[in-house]
């Protein structure tokens, strides 16, 4: 047999073709020589008793729980106790601060009696200082539990769980449900987050809950934090076997939307009305998916055209990676490879080797068998879908890991985001760490925007426009993956690229533009949320044309059908 090329004499035999198909990876699994993740478990976070115990664990999340302005990784404990990693940059190791000391001022957070499962952490209250908090089932797989959510405020030195005020327990707010994953959301864009919980119903009992602060009722200053679950205000205290949930501007420039995945009914993508309020659209939208079984989520702009694509994974069933149309329709575009069924857990989209293009990690739980974890890179392609690409994934393949909850950070402030894997369910399995192998002598810039208290901005959009590379796009987190909560920084790989303008566009429809210096690459800028009448920032630089800053339509530009303020230089980015 022989492929015939379009000229008659030319040809090829087959063999030798497949061999090309390979290397020009149209099969979309390709992979790197090199593989992606190196372990460090044995040097950064040793398994033991006090910083980690070979236990069960679930889901993590990343905060400044200490609040000296570093990040620490928090980590759901089900059968022992929930864990507070904070690295520490003289010893290069990772020490959980969570200590068994009353003492302590972390001491609660350990919550010995709860069988946490999920973990989120934003400003509840708008006093700039992020709450935390923990979904426990204990004995329930759906319906009534038998031991409440914990919400934790660091109050009179110490961390205190509001749901156990007096106030709050007269007017009956904590969630006895047994639920999978928790989100963030500032619905309002107030500032102030509601947390989003995803419940596991049993027939009637157990809908979503939407657990806000009620300012009315509430006195800051004084540390009183009135609590009431507004899901049946907002339209989403709906019944289901509640998996996954994301939350950020999915379906406009910056309104916090909520996207769900869920086991045995379809998803849900509730759609902001702009007061707070929200209409379900999953099925118009094209993401309902109803004969699957969602677990891990997260959210991305895959193609670079500014709008927010989804990508989740499906208990042993097809994952998908949906890009958003300009009608806010979403396609599948996930290949063979990339679909393939597992027992998934966490999805994490990030940047991993700073190479501008982002991957797609999938974490799987050892079921019935090895189920080696996955990644893949996500390229961007002119006129045309992505590129699809399975790379060597190295340590963190890890087949017969119990894999339960997953999140990224830059521990040591080397520029590259480090993959921490929290295992568990079926079998007791320490907490492993890994750091990237590739990239190193790429640039990078990570983003930190502060709500209108000073708190971490989570569901913002920040825009890097490069120099050479078009228009890039993150969302800071505010809960994905699975039961789990990224970091609440907007990292950007570079490869040799760098950035010339930044663009925030916060959840009440803020937007600020501020121009960047060659020498601010490599490092980690923070932005403040604009005073009144302070839309753009441009620096004194020349090359910025600051005399020359307009009202323009980014039709140069990858972003497509947004106004802002920013500088005449943007159209050359293209």
């Amino acid at each position: 047999f022989f492929f015939f090329f379009t000229q008659p004499h030319v040809r090829m035999p087959i063999f030798i073709l497949e061999k090309l198909l390979f290397l020009f990876d149209l099969s979309g699994r390709g992979q790197s020589t090199e593989s992606m993740f190196q372990v460090v478990t044995e040097t950064m976070l040793p398994p033991d008793r006090l910083n980690n115990p070979t236990q069960l664990n679930y889901g993590m999340a990343v905060t400044d729980v200490d609040g000296d302005g570093d990040l620490e990784v928090v980590v759901a404990g089900y059968n022992g106790p929930n864990l507070v990693l904070k690295y520490d940059g003289s010893e290069k190791k990772l020490v959980n601060i969570a200590i068994d000391d009353v003492n302590s001022p972390y001491y609660a957070l350990r919550d010995r009696a709860g069988n946490a499962i999920g973990v989120t952490a934003c400003d509840v209250d708008g006093d700039g200082r992020e709450e935390i908090y923990f979904l426990n089932t204990n004995d329930a797989y759906s319906g009534r539990a038998t031991y409440a959510d914990k919400l934790f405020k660091f109050r009179n030195g110490r961390f205190e769980d509001l749901l156990s005020d007096e106030l709050n327990v007269q007017r009956g707010v904590s969630n006895r449900m047994a639920g999978r994953s928790v989100a963030c959301v500032d619905r309002k864009g107030t500032g102030r987050y509601s947390v989003y919980v995803a419940n596991y119903a049993r027939g009637n009992v157990g809908p979503h809950v939407l657990l806000e602060m009620d300012e009315a009722a509430s006195d800051v200053t004084q540390g009183i934090i009135a609590l009431s679950d507004a899901a049946a205000q907002a339209g989403v205290n709906k019944l289901t076997g509640g998996r996954g949930v994301v939350v950020g501007p999915i379906l406009s420039d910056s309104k916090s939307d909520v996207f769900c995945d869920n086991e045995n009914g379809p998803n849900f993508l509730f759609k902001n009305n702009g007061d707070g309020t929200y209409v379900e659209i999953a099925r118009e939208a094209g993401v309902e998916d109803k004969s699957q079984h969602g677990r891990g989520v997260a959210l991305a702009d895959f193609n670079g055209d500014g709008k927010t694509d989804i990508v989740y994974g499906n208990w042993n069933g097809p994952h998908r990676l949906y890009l958003q149309g300009s009608d806010s329709k979403f396609r599948n575009i996930a290949t063979g490879g990339f679909a393939t069924p597992s027992p998934i857990r966490t999805v994490i989209a990030a940047d991993f080797d700073n190479d501008k293009e982002l991957e797609v990690f999938f974490n799987n739980i050892a079921y019935r068998g090895a189920a080696p974890n996955r990644v893949f890179r996500v390229s961007r392609r002119t006129n045309a879908d992505p590129l699809i690409q399975e790379l060597k994934v190295g340590d963190a393949a890890e087949p017969q890991g119990r894999g339960t909850g997953g999140t990224v950070t830059d521990l040591d402030g080397d520029g590259l985001l480090d993959l921490l894997l929290a295992h568990g369910e079926s079998a007791q399995q320490p907490i492993s760490v890994f750091k990237v192998k590739q990239g190193s002598s790429n640039q990078w810039l990570r983003v930190i925007p502060r709500t209108q208290f000073g708190a971490f901005a989570r569901g913002a959009k920040v825009t890097a426009f490069t120099n050479q590379s078009g228009a890039l796009t993150r969302i800071i987190d505010s809960g994905s993956g699975y039961l789990c909560e990224m970091e609440p920084v907007a990292h950007f790989g570079l490869g040799s690229d760098e950035v010339k303008v930044l663009e925030v566009s916060w959840p009440d429809g803020t937007t600020f533009t501020r121009a960047l210096q060659t020498g601010e690459m490599n490092s980690v800028v923070e932005i403040s949320y604009p005073k009144e009448g302070e839309v753009t920032v441009l620096t004194s630089d020349t090359q910025v044309h600051r005399a020359h800053t307009t009202e323009l339509t980014h039709t140069c530009c990858p972003l497509q059908e947004k106004k802002a303020k920013v500088a005449h230089i943007l159209c050359g980015f293209g």
